[in-house]
């Protein structure tokens, strides 16, 4: 079983940055995925996530908070995205003078903190539904959640580093 967990998370990890790039941003649109593929992503995440745990029927009942933490803190995500998307759209319009003149450094640390704000409310939200399941989970349960979770972030950093490279060959 373990092997299909195996499996199953790399072709999520295969199959996600493809599906990610598949759909090349144009300027109008600057987020890379449109609602239906997000949704089937976070699907996909879920799905997978929960099939790595193989979860028993006392714990099943403890998932649906679960997930729907994860869903709520992908869509904050998304909205979070859309507003940054709003705001550099506008100063997009301007010239690269006006943009520098224009700048408020206070509002951006305003526009900052806030969103760091709903993405720590976000995450304790998700550390809340997932508690009473994890006090539940096997040692192996608990291995192969940790293992999934270094295989996320694993790939998280290296979409961070390809945006950072991206950014930098833009510049």
């Amino acid at each position: 079983m373990m092997k299909i967990v195996v499996i199953a998370t790399a072709a999520l990890l295969i199959t996600a940055p493809s599906v990610a790039n598949a759909q090349q941003p144009s300027p109008a649109t600057p987020d890379r995925l449109n609602a239906v593929d997000r949704n089937t992503l976070v699907d996909m995440r879920i799905d997978l996530t929960k099939a790595a745990l193989q979860l028993t029927p006392e714990q099943e009942k403890l998932w649906p908070p679960v997930e729907s933490a994860i869903r709520a803190r992908a869509e904050d995500r998304r909205a979070r995205v859309a507003k940054i998307s709003e705001t550099v759209g506008r100063r997009a319009d301007q010239n690269a003078v006006e943009t520098l003149r224009n700048r408020d450094p206070i509002a951006f640390l305003q526009r900052r903190s806030e969103a760091l704000a709903q993405r720590s409310a976000d995450l304790d939200k998700l550390a809340e539904a997932w508690q009473p399941l994890y006090k539940t989970l096997s040692p192996e349960q608990r291995q192969r959640m940790g293992a999934l979770a270094v295989l996320v972030l694993h790939d998280m950093s290296d979409v961070v580093e390809r945006r950072r490279a991206q950014a930098e060959d833009e510049d």
